[in-house]
């Protein structure tokens, strides 16, 4: 392990003189070594530090200068932020690889890797295929925007898309560090006056246009030329994603694991591996050009879990792992009709009235878990008895691996509908555990989007997420079907009914059998050198008016205020969401956020917050929102910045 030097002031300037700022992590013998890039929005001098030091550090000791850049606008970065993943943001990203690879300290080869946002990025830029950039490892992302992101899904406008949305106007109003930038309150108040309002631009795109195609690597995975490794977990929402790089990319190798949204070395629910190991392995071979066989690794590492109770705090999940090709050799197609008695591969045809109650979801979990705090699915069982449900016995068992298929053949009494399809892991006891779903938004059973004709049945085919499980002998499987799915997916327009009169479930069945991998333990992180000066608090509450009917979810982080003794930088924020809907109304749906970020060093102290809402008719979704910026200690604040966001989005595919 070298000795390693470590710049926190370092910026980096772009062709049009925009400078971005970075730290970084490189070996003092100052030979020229290959560098790996992470970039992404969430200040590298604060929110993100101490997950940068689990990293960065151990990957610089290993031979490598380690950057991890702001984008701009963001952080100490200058410019202005203008939306997630567009053309500027890519085209920095290639401007910076091109600049780290001409420093005297870089070997020329340079690697791009990241989580969530620099996990798009990172194989975003591989697509433009900059000169110097060779390989990337890619976490818990997406190569199609539209059908598998935090926005839509399968055409269903979700939740998370206005949780997030609220969330990027509060992270983005975040003011540069004075220590850094002493031009930091003129930069500031610039951020806040051309923030875009990003929740309505997401919210109005409802189909599959240029807009969402732009960066979705899907539209052509022969642009990337750099070798992959891509992460997943199946308890993210990005567990797709590693399945279509192996099959489609050019040279991708993937890992998926029984993870939330996290890296896997650090992640619940366990077991973890080590990550760092691997990543370094991929870096070794792709830009030191050590012959170690990591082309030859098996395409598709995949955890298969075993059955267990459902646990929306799961410290762990039992399970093995498995070394896999992609599609399978152990893996065949299994069709279960739809039977009028209930049963996959029952008798007879269904013909079910499916009309679920609006609050038809609470334990579905959020989009993407980030740690053990009541975020992950949880029984299933009380959405399983309001849902359509047809059970297959697994009295020796089942394992499947691969994404299941849904043939329905149904209609409508409503142009607008959606149909939610879960698949559950029944223990004996009645307990459900959710193990894949998939949702399908009906006007988007054909590109582009039209209406459903009340009254005429169709057929259409819903494709459910990838998963890897095997049910214990006794168990039962069970597709369950619902057209609710609150505070998941924004309810349809108006109150509709399914009619349901046949169906043919696709299973891709695993033998069994196989080989098997393993790895190694998961890196020992740093201790923390964050100072705690007030604990934070987690809660996730749920309350039903007993007069009204109406159900409200309220979920509270509270981050602990924490000291960087480096530099004497104090951060805390505070998020409060709640999301409220009446089991009878759809558009009694609706959603309040409330941010609070704070900054404070000696005497000097700003903040902003963030307050939003977003409430539906028949026809629109209407939008508010209003940030609200000061200077000043608590006792003795002086607002310097206000601004309202006001937008009514018509429902035209959602």
């Amino acid at each position: 392990m070298s000795v390693i030097l470590d710049q926190d002031d370092l910026f980096i300037p772009l062709p049009d003189g925009t400078r971005l700022a970075a730290r970084l992590w490189r070996p003092e013998s100052g030979e020229p070594v290959p560098a790996v890039l992470e970039f992404i929005p969430y200040r590298k001098r604060d929110n993100t530090l101490p997950r940068d030091e689990t990293i960065h550090p151990w990957m610089a000791a290993q031979g490598y200068a380690c950057l991890r850049v702001d984008l701009r606008g963001s952080g100490d970065s200058e410019g202005v932020f203008d939306d997630e993943y567009s053309a500027q943001e890519l085209q920095d990203a290639c401007d910076t690889i091109a600049w780290i690879a001409a420093q005297k300290w870089c070997s020329g080869s340079v690697g791009m890797m990241g989580i969530s946002w620099g996990g798009f990025n990172c194989l975003q830029t591989a697509a433009l295929d900059p000169p110097a950039l060779k390989a990337v490892v890619s976490v818990c992302a997406t190569v199609d925007r539209f059908n598998d992101d935090i926005h839509y899904k399968g055409g269903c406008l979700l939740g998370e898309n206005f949780a997030w949305g609220t969330l990027m106007l509060s992270y983005m109003s975040r003011p540069a560090d004075p220590w850094l930038r002493p031009d930091w309150r003129e930069d500031w108040l610039h951020r806040l006056d051309t923030m875009p309002f990003l929740t309505e631009r997401w919210t109005a795109h409802q189909a599959r246009d240029a807009y969402w195609k732009h960066a979705s690597v899907c539209e052509d995975f022969g642009a990337i030329k750099a070798a992959v490794m891509t992460i997943g977990g199946w308890a993210d929402g990005y567990m797709n994603a590693p399945a279509h790089l192996v099959q489609h990319a050019r040279l991708a190798k993937a890992i998926v694991g029984p993870w939330v949204h996290q890296y896997p070395h650090t992640a619940a629910p366990g077991p973890r591996i080590g990550f760092l190991t691997e990543m370094k392995n991929w870096w070794d071979r792709w830009l030191k050009g050590i012959d170690n066989g990591a082309e030859y690794l098996p395409p598709y590492r995949v955890y298969m879990q075993d059955s267990s109770p459902p646990d929306a705090c799961a410290p762990e999940v039992p399970g093995r792992w498995l070394a896999e090709e992609m599609p399978s050799p152990r893996v065949r197609e299994d069709t279960f009709k739809l039977g009028a008695d209930g049963v996959l591969g029952g008798q007879g045809a269904p013909d079910l009235r499916i009309q679920t109650p609006q609050n038809l979801g609470l334990n579905a979990g959020e989009f993407f878990p980030m740690g053990l705090d009541g975020e992950m699915p949880g029984d299933q069982s009380g959405d399983d008895a309001l849902s359509a449900c047809f059970d297959l016995p697994c009295p020796e068992g089942l394992a499947l691996m691969g994404a299941a298929r849904l043939n329905l053949t149904l209609s409508t009494d409503q142009p607008h509908a959606f149909v939610v399809a879960r698949l559950c892991d029944v223990a004996p006891d009645g307990r459900s555990r959710r193990i894949a779903h998939g949702i399908l938004n009906l006007h988007h059973r054909h590109d582009p989007p039209t209406p459903m004709v009340p009254g005429r049945t169709e057929e259409v085919t819903l494709v459910l997420d990838q998963m890897a499980c095997r049910l214990a002998p006794g168990h039962r499987l069970r597709l369950a079907l619902s057209n609710s799915y609150w505070p998941f997916v924004w309810p349809s327009p108006r109150p509709v009914a399914l009619h349901l009169t046949g169906g043919a479930l696709v299973l891709p069945v695993h033998d069994g059998t196989g080989p098997h991998c393993a790895f190694g333990p998961a890196e020992t992180p740093p201790p923390a050198r964050l100072e705690t000066l007030e604990p934070g608090h987690d809660s996730r509450l749920f309350q039903r008016d007993m007069i009204t009917g109406a159900e409200e979810l309220t979920v509270t982080n509270i981050t602990p205020r924490q000291r960087n003794p480096d530099h004497g930088l104090e951060t805390d924020s505070t998020m409060i969401e709640r999301w409220r809907i009446h089991p009878d109304d759809p558009q009694s749906a609706e959603a309040h956020t409330i941010w609070e970020q704070n900054f404070a060093r000696r005497d000097w102290s700003v903040g902003t917050r963030v307050e939003a809402s977003q409430t539906v008719t028949a026809s629109h979704f209407i939008l508010h929102a209003t940030l609200v910026a000061w200077e000043g200690l608590e006792n003795d604040r002086t607002e310097v910045f206000r601004r309202s966001f006001v937008a009514r989005v018509s429902r035209k595919h959602a």
